[in-house]
Formats: structure tokens, C-alpha cells, sequence
């Protein structure tokens, strides 16, 4: 899954500096909040200086007399979004950090950030990259930490972090995909429990953070699956959980796979009947079953999965008060996700990597109305590319669904970025294509 780099290290151009005047933190209303009972209902979600690239498309929209477009992105890059670190050492990541924090107190706002630096980054595929090994990678954590410091931050660690490890048996018993050669088969796996684990160690010690692991989204890992990946990541020292981040995934789905996997973290962690079940995270109902993934109308049957084998099993009772809760990216989840033309050439469609015609979701907030979800929010830069898309045309390279090549991973994409305003749910603005 392709990942964006949004550098806080780079210098701001004067484009984006004009742009600032744009930007206010949105109020978040009042929500229950995770167990360091934060968000509040006064909390603002900070908004970052947008990518010079949306700067420089809303001047051209405005000489162009476009005005519709214009202020339609004008809205999108003043909406809060993430922050992301993605590289630099411990000292230059914690300057960095130190400077989003400060900048997110000027507007009385909290800043999301995203750690993204994990050894063996994406199976090195779009967004390859990261620390080189464990010690480095959590030297790196630490500089984040110190920036943070007693500030208050909202923190997702390793987006595919838990999605994508290296050289890993999956709680089926089947081998992931992900082989790179660079690493030892013998250790990658257990490398990258122990890398997120002592994140969370460094990460949750701090005073005013929310933290939330990889729990990847509906249309990938079965709860049970997400569920047994973050108890070993150390979950339970954690806030919860993030869902969809750079996916497309539809926020109702998010909502019910939340509520699974948060109670599957309690049905394989509790020593209820005997303890026959712990650390069975495999026998809890998910997307796949009882439910069929692709009817929505059955996911009712997982729900009454969940009724049978928590809920009323629970005691002491359990509940959204005190299992973990999820925070959703819905950046661009407002038309939910691409289906590839049935009759496209053999190959991978990678539906994932700038799919057309999807649209802005849900505008961040912590007040969610479901118990289990803290808040929306957009952590995948709108209008920030993939990657370079193929698909299956590897050797063309165009993206034969665009007719044009891609820009890089995180690079601004003025045709995507229009597409999602045009289409977002609920409207942003603008006129719909």
C-alpha cells in the first residue's frame, strides 16, 4: 500500500506561506474518548501548512478565472489533517515534531502525527524507505517522543505496520507475501513486534498522547486476524487502533469492523470459560464470516456473533466503555472504493494507488456518534498521489485507467485532488464532474 511522504522537514515555499491566512483548526465536539479520556469536547484538530503543490493549482484555478475549483481546494487544504514524519535523524525528527507542536498550540489545535519510518517500509514497494534496523528505528521514536514531551498530540504509529510484515505467518498458518530479501526469515517478524512494541513503550509514556496502532481496514485483514496483530504489537497499552488510512474503504463498514476487532481483542485476551480460548483470535467472527464481505446486509450476522460470544458472555460485562477504541481516515472515502473494469487485462488492478473518481469523506471530528470510533479524521493528504500506478501494464509506464503517468508517492496530483472535491460526501463545493 502506497504511503505519502509529506515532509515537515522541507522549507516552506512562499506560496504556501500566503496560504497559511487560509487555514483555522476546526472545533471537535465532545465524544467519550479513549482511555486517557482524550479527545475532548474542546478539542480543535490542528490544520498544517498545505503542500506547496495545492498552493500553486489554487493560483493557477484563480488566473484561469476558475473560482469554483479555487475555493473548493481552498476549503479541502484548510480542513485539519495529518502530520507525517517519514524520515531524518533523532535530532532532526524531534525539531521537526517540536515545531508541529508548536505551530498546532498557536492555533489552540492538536496535531495528528504519523510515525512512518518502520525498517522494511511498504516491503519496499511505492514508499519504500525507513530506519535501517531496530535500535536506529527506535532511537528514531525516541527524537519523535522528545518532541512531543508533554504536549498534547494525537499519534498513529506505522500506517501497514501490522498490515504488511515481513516474513510473516499469518494466524491461519499461511506465508505473507512480503519476502524481501534483505531480510532474515528467521527474525523479520519478530523484528517488527518488537520495533512497534517499544514505540508504544516510548510513545505511551507520554502525558497528553493518544496512540493508535495499524488495524488495517475492512477490505484487508479479518478482525481476528487485526486482533491477534495488535495484541502482539502491545495494543493494550494503547488507545486503540486506526482504520483506512490511504484507503477508500466506506465509514460505515470502518464503524462495524471497529466494534469487531475491539471486541475480538477482548474475546482472545479474557480467561472467561476456562481460559479455553486465549489467544484464539482466529475463532472470532468477522467481514469473512459469518458475514459475506461483499454483502453489506449480512454484516448483521457478525454483529450477532459478537452479541453471543462478548456482550452477553462478558463478565465482568464488557463494553465500549473499557475495550479499545479505533479512529478512521475517511480523507477520501466519500465514494467508497474503485472496482477495476471487469474486462481489463490479467495483472494486479491495485485498486488502492489513485483510484478515479472517489471523493472527500467525512470532515474530522472526534464527536463520531458510535461508541467505539473516537473520532474521523483525515490522515492520507487529500490530493497527494500514491505512487506510480501500473497496474497491469508494468512495462507501459502510463496508468492505463488515468491514460498518464502518475506522480510519485506524495506528490501533488491536481487532476486527483479536483476529482475529490468534485465528488466529495458531503459536497465540499465546487462543481461536481
Amino acid at each position: 500500500m502506497a504511503r505519502p511522504f509529506r515532509t515537515p522537514l522541507a522549507a516552506l515555499t512562499a506560496t504556501a506561506v500566503v496560504a497559511l491566512s487560509l487555514l483555522a483548526g476546526s472545533p471537535a465536539a465532545a465524544h467519550g474518548g479513549p482511555p486517557h479520556g482524550y479527545p475532548s469536547g474542546t478539542t480543535r484538530l490542528y490544520t498544517p501548512p498545505p503542500n506547496p503543490g495545492a498552493t500553486e493549482q489554487i493560483a493557477q484555478l484563480l488566473r484561469d478565472r476558475q473560482y469554483a475549483d479555487a475555493k473548493a481546494l481552498k476549503k479541502m487544504v484548510a480542513t485539519p489533517q495529518a502530520v507525517w514524519f517519514t524520515k531524518g535523524t533523532p535530532q532532526e525528527v524531534r525539531k521537526a515534531v517540536d515545531s508541529t507542536v508548536r505551530q498546532a498550540k498557536k492555533q489552540r489545535a492538536v496535531p495528528v502525527i504519523v510515525a512512518y519510518n518502520l525498517p522494511f517500509r511498504d516491503c519496499a514497494q511505492y514508499s519504500a524507505g525507513g530506519a535501517l534496523d531496530t535500535a536506529s528505528y527506535l532511537a528514531w521514536v525516541d527524537g519523535l517522543a522528545k518532541g512531543i514531551g508533554k504536549s498534547e498530540a494525537i499519534v498513529l504509529l506505522e500506517p501497514d505496520g501490522l498490515g504488511i510484515i515481513p516474513w510473516y505467518t499469518t494466524i491461519n498458518g499461511d506465508q505473507e507475501w512480503c519476502q524481501p530479501a534483505e531480510a532474515d526469515p528467521a527474525t523479520a517478524a519478530a523484528d517488527r513486534f518488537a520495533q512497534l512494541s517499544g514505540a508504544v513503550d516510548r510513545l505511551s509514556a507520554l502525558p497528553n498522547v493518544s496512540l493508535y496502532l495499524d488495524g488495517t481496514h475492512s477490505g484487508w485483514l479479518g478482525a481476528g486476524d487485526a486482533a491477534d496483530r495488535l495484541h502482539k504489537a502491545g495494543v493494550a497499552k494503547t488507545d486503540g487502533f486506526f482504520l483506512n488510512v490511504s484507503n477508500y474503504q466506506l465509514t460505515e463498514r470502518q464503524v462495524k469492523y471497529a466494534s469487531w476487532v475491539s471486541q475480538c481483542l477482548w474475546y482472545g485476551t479474557n480467561d472467561a470459560e476456562g481460559g479455553w480460548r486465549l489467544g484464539h483470535f482466529e475463532h472470532c467472527g468477522s467481514q469473512y464470516y459469518p458475514a459475506d464481505p461483499n454483502d453489506f446486509s449480512t454484516w448483521g450476522l457478525t454483529d450477532q456473533w459478537y452479541l453471543d460470544n462478548v456482550t452477553n458472555a462478558a463478565n465482568p460485562p464488557s463494553g465500549p466503555e473499557v475495550l479499545a477504541h479505533a479512529v478512521i481516515d475517511t480523507s477520501r472515502n466519500g465514494q467508497g472504493p474503485w472496482t477495476a473494469p471487469a474486462d481489463r487485462p490479467a495483472g494486479d488492478a491495485q485498486e488502492w494507488c489513485n483510484p478515479p473518481d472517489r471523493g472527500l469523506g467525512p470532515r474530522p471530528t472526534t464527536s463520531t456518534g458510535d461508541p467505539y470510533v473516537d473520532a474521523y479524521l483525515w490522515v492520507k493528504i487529500p490530493g497527494e498521489s500514491d505512487g506510480q500506478c501500473f497496474r497491469w501494464a508494468p512495462e507501459s509506464g502510463i496508468d492505463p485507467v488515468r491514460g498518464y503517468p502518475g506522480p510519485a508517492a506524495g506528490a501533488w496530483f491536481p487532476q486527483m485532488a479536483l476529482e475529490l472535491v468534485h465528488n466529495a460526501v458531503p459536497p465540499i463545493g465546487g462543481p461536481r464532474s
